[in-house]
Order: C-alpha cells, then sequence, then structure tokens
C-alpha cells in the first residue's frame, strides 16, 4: 500500500526557510513515479507547487521559482522541498503527490494525482 508522509513544516518569518520532507513507502518502482509538492492556503484551491519526474526533470509554480527547489533521493525514497525567501502569501498546507507518469511535466491539477500525503502546515508571518 503506497503511503506518503510529509515533515518538515513549522513557522517561520518571512525571508526565512523551511525543508519539507516526503518519506514513500509501499512503491515497488519509486524512481519511476512522478512525484511533487501542492498547497492549499484558506479559502483558495490546491495548487501545483513543484513536481519531479523520472528522469528529474522538474516544474515549479512561477510564483515559487527561483525560491524552492524540489529533489528526489530514489534509495531513502524521499522527496525534499527546499523553501528559501519564505513570503507570507507562501503559507498553506503542503502536501505530497506521486502519480504513475514517470515523464510528468508542467502544471497539473490535484487530480492528476492519485497518492497523497496527510500534509504538512507551513506558517509564514509578516
Amino acid at each position: 500500500q503506497v503511503q506518503l508522509v510529509e515533515s518538515g513544516g513549522g513557522s517561520v518569518q518571512a525571508g526565512g526557510s523551511l525543508r519539507l520532507s516526503c518519506a514513500a513507502s509501499g512503491f515497488t518502482y519509486y524512481s519511476r513515479f512522478c512525484m511533487g509538492w501542492f498547497r492549499q492556503a484558506p479559502g483558495k484551491s490546491r495548487e501545483e507547487v513543484a513536481i519531479i519526474n523520472e528522469i528529474e526533470r522538474t516544474t515549479y509554480a512561477d510564483s515559487v521559482k527561483g525560491r524552492f527547489t524540489i529533489s528526489k533521493d530514489n534509495t531513502k525514497k524521499i522527496l525534499s522541498l527546499q523553501m528559501n525567501s519564505l513570503k507570507p502569501e507562501d503559507a498553506a498546507m503542503y502536501y505530497c503527490v506521486a502519480n504513475e507518469d514517470p515523464y510528468c511535466s508542467g502544471i497539473y491539477s490535484p487530480s492528476a494525482f492519485d497518492y497523497w500525503g496527510q500534509g504538512t502546515q507551513v506558517t509564514v508571518s509578516s
């Protein structure tokens, strides 16, 4: 059974940094999965933040380009999101996601992802 467990959320001041992690289990071929992060702020829809595919091609939302970096460790089955220069508008619940498209690239709707973690909260104060 596929399971995604996020960690690393917390509260920071604007301009600060956080590193989110997502531990995956139950994947037979983890490296071939499309992995990523979505977020949802109160009153807003869930939106893609960043994804990474089998060949480690990455896609970022325009709002986080140059500030966030997504990476994965296929051996440890851990997905990470390094978030720098955080802004109050980055505050949200962050979700780790996965689907079976090894060539994923671009901005997707939440329905494109079959597997979701429970989320980790990020709070950014101004």
